[in-house]
């Protein structure tokens, strides 16, 4: 079963468990998918799903943030609650351990030796590494490889 059609039965199982915050936060995403499918016409991949949980965890995180800056517990809450239902759709995070030698590898593919290298070492990591780690985390990784 694909990632859509996994959140789709997901959806109706916490329609039927009446479970509103798991429903709503799925519903946000099944609304992101139904509009590449409307707005491109073309059915989605496991990998657009993928971008768009990414996306939607990273807000999640900014709006934490936010409301914990401004002293609103509840909502902090109320955004931990949506990231763990997000999460259980992404790939598990690759360890810093094994970030640093996929890293190490790129660098050496690539042949990079100075941060002036750092684009073309992010692209290459960033399409071998895919949404099992963090824009930031890679960035941070490569920074430290080179710099």
């Amino acid at each position: 079963m694909n990632l859509n059609a996994q959140i789709k039965s997901d959806i109706k199982d916490a329609m039927r468990a009446k479970d509103t915050q798991k429903r709503d936060t799925l519903r946000n995403i099944q609304v992101a998918v139904k509009d590449i499918e409307v707005n491109e016409r073309r059915e989605v991949t496991d990998a657009d799903v993928e971008a768009i949980l990414v996306k939607y965890a990273k807000q999640r995180e900014d709006a934490m943030a936010q409301f914990k800056d401004a002293g609103r517990d509840d909502l902090v809450e109320k955004e931990k609650a949506e990231l763990a239902i997000i999460k259980v759709y992404l790939p598990e995070q690759m360890s810093d351990e094994e970030l640093e030698a996929t890293v190490k590898e790129i660098v050496a593919q690539t042949g990079a030796t100075t941060m002036k290298d750092m684009g073309k070492v992010m692209g290459a990591a960033k399409s071998a590494i895919g949404s099992k780690a963090d824009g930031g985390r890679i960035n941070l990784c490569v920074k430290n490889l080179l710099g």
